[in-house]
């Protein structure tokens, strides 16, 4: 016993308190400090004020919590929290918020194995776990009570006059950064993150009780639906992480989409996300709500999109490539298609968006009503561009062939996502030759929206998420395409050449809902036909 505690280094609580604030505030803050010298770099008083003022904060915070039984679990989080999200900040420049962590625990075994790479493993390792054994194999010294809570007032008191004084001299610089220059605090660790986790558990934790409210129950078939013989059907193709930078259909300088440009779809190409992730973006597209009203509540407690459908008496699909519905086809028919087996598109839990087209080929040859089919595609998702692709849509090289992007090159990073688009490209139109393919059966049509953009690299920002405030314009323009096949616009009464001369029209997520509503000609109450970005082109009935 003697000699495990001589190997064991005994230590006081206010001393270790210390050394785990500087390794947190020194070590696992790089792109913290890097944000806040640039946000400062005209006010260098205001610089060292405002480090020196948050580093105190950091110090008071801990030292109140260094109590006996609470100090070891306490800073053993926080070197855990801050030493992994130090990974995602340093390297990809991430930013972990509320959106972040809810992704983490959607997200499937096979797309966290993109992430889990050697780089980051090390990472976790030196950073996170070495620091948590070290902490938990101290003896720590403690006071009696009254002692150590002198002792902890005495550092704490000073320190946090000495902070406020600071802030109060500086107080106009500091306020405006917070409120202005938001990347700077978003990045802090451990304190953003923790605060992130803290809001996803309240969040699900009201969740629970949630009761969904009805919405568009007066939803019924239009007169141009009804007295269209052959069955509407409107595949809706939600994307994930496509960016409209990199669609030549936006203009872009590579040619990577050759066959919708073929068939002379009609392309928004302003056209912006609800948010910069999966999680936000999907239900909201879905919502009915404007980006500006929608919260994670306000979705999570009334119908969306595929249940006024339903309501109006079509049927609806959902086929899932990805991580879910993310609760929208909860009272639909529902089919995820990435867990294929022995298929030669899936690989390691993950299938290529082709998995689509063989199932959707059978189901317009049977189908027998109006149709609305919901495709998620897995798309551009990254870190792992190059597995989102098949050999034969390699044609931007040398791309870049791992997880890990900064083992690649900026070129090749933009090789791989390009490929991706090419072959995103490739889908879309293999969709539409699809409904082409069956137009003597049924009068159709595909509408396409990814649901965020994608950074690669541009001011040292990596793959997307970022609050939307601070969002680059990267995670945000996104692509939104249609194609209509001869049938339904004669059906519908829709003009496409009348929608080619809005082609530059601002659209965003918010027309998706009552875009789809009017392709369906359902007539409710809930339906504007402001947010329907094609009834300009529409003869009224």
């Amino acid at each position: 016993m003697n000699i495990a505690k001589r190997l064991r280094p005994e230590i006081g609580s206010i001393p270790l308190t210390l050394i785990v604030s500087a390794y947190l505030l020194i070590v696992t803050n790089i792109t913290f400090w890097s944000r806040t010298a640039a946000a400062f770099s005209s006010n260098k008083a205001s610089l060292v004020a405002f480090s020196a003022a948050i580093s105190l904060l950091t110090i008071c915070v801990l030292v109140t919590l260094s109590v006996r039984y609470l100090i070891k679990p306490v800073l053993i989080l926080c070197v855990l929290v801050a030493g992994t999200a130090s990974y995602f900040t340093d390297t990809y420049g991430i930013v972990v918020d509320k959106a972040m962590v809810e992704s983490a625990f959607v997200t499937t075994g096979a797309e966290a194995g993109h992430l889990l790479t050697p780089h980051f493993l090390f990472h976790i390792l030196v950073f996170a776990v070495l620091p948590a054994v070290m902490i938990g194999l101290v003896r720590v010294r403690h006071r009696p009570f009254l002692q150590k809570a002198v002792r902890n007032l005495a550092l704490i008191v000073p320190a946090l006059g000495v902070a406020l004084t600071l802030i109060s001299y500086n107080y106009a610089a500091i306020a405006y950064v917070a409120r202005e220059r938001k990347e700077v605090l978003t990045v802090f660790n451990p304190a953003a993150p923790l605060s992130a986790a803290v809001r996803y558990a309240r969040s699900v934790y009201m969740d629970v009780d949630l009761v969904v409210a009805p919405f568009g129950i007066d939803a019924r078939a239009g007169d141009r639906l009804t007295a269209e013989k052959k069955p509407v059907v409107v595949v809706v193709v939600a994307g994930e992480t496509a960016r409209a930078a990199n669609f030549s259909l936006d203009g872009y300088g590579r040619e990577t989409n050759p066959e919708l440009k073929a068939l002379g779809v009609v392309n928004f190409r302003n056209t912006s996300s609800c948010g910069t992730a999966t999680a936000v973006s999907l239900p909201c597209m879905f919502s009915g709500y404007r980006r500006t009203e929608y919260t994670e509540t306000k979705a999570h407690t009334r119908q969306n999109l595929v249940d006024v459908l339903t309501h109006a008496g079509i049927s609806v699909s959902w086929w899932d490539n990805n991580t879910g519905s993310k609760g929208i086809a909860k009272l639909t028919d529902y089919a995820t298609k990435a867990d294929r087996q022995n298929s030669p598109l899936c690989k390691d839990g993950e299938c290529l968006d082709a998995i689509f087209l063989d199932g959707l080929d059978s189901k317009l040859a049977a189908v027998n009503q109006d149709t609305v089919i919901v495709l998620h595609q897995l798309g551009s998702h990254g870190p792992g561009y190059f597995a989102r692709y098949p050999e034969e849509f390699r044609r931007f090289t040398p791309d870049c062939r791992t997880d890990e992007l900064m083992n690649c090159s900026p070129d090749e990073i933009v090789n791989a996502y390009d490929n991706t688009i090419l072959y995103t490209d490739h889908i879309l139109a293999s969709v539409a030759k699809l409904l082409a393919k069956h137009e003597d059966t049924v009068a159709g049509a595909m509408i396409y929206m990814s649901d965020h953009g994608e950074s690669l690299g541009e001011n040292g920002i990596y793959l997307h998420g970022a609050p939307y405030a601070i969002a680059p314009t990267e995670q945000t323009h996104v692509p939104f395409i249609s194609w209509f096949s001869p049938s339904y616009s004669r059906t519908m009464g829709l003009d496409t050449k009348c929608l080619l001369a809005y082609s530059d029209a601002a659209m965003s997520h918010d027309n998706l809902f009552h875009t789809v509503l009017g392709m369906m000609n359902i007539q409710t109450d809930v339906y504007n036909r402001e947010l329907d970005a094609f009834a300009p082109c529409v003869a009224r009935s």
